[in-house]
């Protein structure tokens, strides 16, 4: 297998990996407030810089040890994603009850406090969900690159092409996603604009208690 076909794999996998369920649920409930496709862009890398750099991390200590991370540790990272999902599904659902009917006509504080915070510099939000997904998703990538390549230099070049996949993959999905919410919005037509944030909401909530079910009952996290 050659080098640049095993590289060229890891940042296609890692565009791939931006579509896992958990993690589009996430970067939604980033992406449902109003913003513009520059900040919905930035939302995305953001969330690619965090996971990447926890997936860098975590990879090298763990090509260095030659030890896999503890079943038990992975289990728990893995319920922290779910209570997280559901953290941020909630928050947009109690976001959503607070705002006014006619939003175009108020402006709401927190949504001008985001905005101004976008504009400073990467959202620390973003980046720490993406840290969160990084972690809980480690495992399973480390013994693919291992499975993969011949030397963990070349492991961790595989990881690095995977994080950059998945910065961009991430990136361009969070434009996607705040498109059609930003149509909704400037076409004033609000029950349907609330009516989507609300599913976005809801679906990361729903999401997030499936996981945990799985992974602390189902898992035997609990038991």
């Amino acid at each position: 297998m050659s080098l640049l076909f095993i590289l060229s794999a890891g940042f296609l996998v890692g565009m791939k990996h931006a579509t896992e369920p958990d993690h589009v649920a996430a970067v939604a409930t980033l992406a449902s407030g109003r913003q513009t496709l520059a900040q919905a862009l930035l939302q995305g890398a953001a969330w690619g810089i965090g996971h990447a750099t926890t997936l860098m991390v975590l990879g090298s200590i763990v090509l260095a040890l030659g030890k896999s991370i503890p079943p038990g540790m992975t289990l728990a990272l893995e319920f922290a994603v779910a209570a997280m999902l559901i953290a941020l599904g909630g928050n947009v659902l109690l976001r959503l009850r607070r705002q006014n009917t006619d939003f175009h006509a108020h402006r709401c504080p927190s949504d001008d406090q985001q905005a101004q915070d976008h504009a400073r510099g990467l959202p620390l939000r973003a980046l720490t969900v993406g840290m969160m997904h990084g972690m809980a998703g480690s495992t399973a990538l480390i013994l693919l690159s291992l499975e993969a390549v011949e030397s963990h230099a070349l492991g961790l070049a595989y990881i690095a092409l995977f994080g950059l996949g998945s910065i961009v993959g991430m990136a361009l999905l969070s434009v996607a996603m705040s498109v059609p919410l930003r149509f909704l919005a400037a076409a004033r037509l609000v029950w349907l604009h609330k009516g989507a944030t609300a599913a976005v909401g809801a679906f990361s909530c729903m999401l997030g208690i499936a996981m945990g079910w799985r992974v602390g009952v189902a898992g035997g996290m609990f038991s």
